[in-house]
């Protein structure tokens, strides 16, 4: 026998929350099908029957029209989840998972953030609830393949930098000096107090060769110096993110 039946939640430092207090989540990706409204009116025909057959009360409908499911960044999203946080509802419920997002990883950390503060998910179309048994068991299985596929984006990505590495292209933006030297450059920086014209006589100091083998530091070369590895790390961070879109 399926256990449906809603466990009281309670908030970490509040009362207990009437678990049958939900917020419906409605969203559909692109503004044709908003304007028709065919979408919308599915997924609020799937939500209010549910809420019915389970005796939920639905405080507020949150939709979001014409946005992807890439990432959890929509504003309706976020005020449902501010609603919630804030002791208005127990819940979110959507009559199907892509509604709430497409991305496992995501999902995984709502679902993670929904375990510590007190309160629950339901997806109608995979039965997840996480106020059950059998709920809690769906979840259980779906972090574990979230944490497989991060592990995969991971060593999709290092491949992808090695045969880039391979080919001879170069990760990221050329660097003027190598990472120890940026050290010694930073560490001059911090012992300077932020001062450029301190890193560059505390290098001067220290004879600490420039990138071009010179002995001469200047203010404007030490921040020129720090702002293109900077630049670097951010390059590189970017080809890094576009290898995780491809993989």
């Amino acid at each position: 026998m399926t256990d449906t039946a809603p466990r009281k939640r309670r908030r970490r430092g509040t009362a207990t929350i009437d678990p049958t207090r939900v917020i419906a989540y409605r969203r559909v990706s692109t503004q044709e099908q908003a304007d028709s409204g065919a979408g919308l009116a599915a997924q609020t025909l799937a939500i209010e029957t549910e809420a019915k057959l389970r005796g939920y009360t639905i405080v507020a409908w949150m939709t979001d029209e014409g946005l992807s499911a890439k990432n959890l960044n929509r504003p309706q999203l976020q005020e449902a989840l501010a609603m919630i946080r804030a002791g208005k509802a127990a819940g979110l419920i959507v009559s199907k998972l892509d509604r709430l997002s497409r991305s496992m990883l995501d999902f995984a950390g709502l679902m993670d953030a929904a375990k510590r503060e007190g309160w629950n998910i339901i997806a109608l179309d995979i039965q997840l609830d996480l106020s059950t048994p059998n709920g809690e068991l769906i979840a259980g299985i779906m972090a574990l393949f979230a944490q497989w596929e991060r592990k995969i984006i991971g060593q999709r990505t290092k491949d992808g930098l090695a045969a880039k590495k391979a080919q001879g292209v170069r990760i990221g933006r050329p660097k003027t000096l190598t990472d120890d030297d940026l050290r010694v450059v930073r560490e001059a920086l911090k012992s300077a107090g932020g001062s450029y014209e301190g890193a560059a006589r505390i290098l001067n100091e220290a004879q600490v060769p420039t990138a071009q083998g010179g002995k001469q530091w200047w203010r404007n070369t030490v921040r020129t110096i720090l702002l293109r590895a900077e630049e670097a790390e951010m390059a590189l961070q970017d080809q890094q993110r576009e290898l995780e879109k491809v993989a």
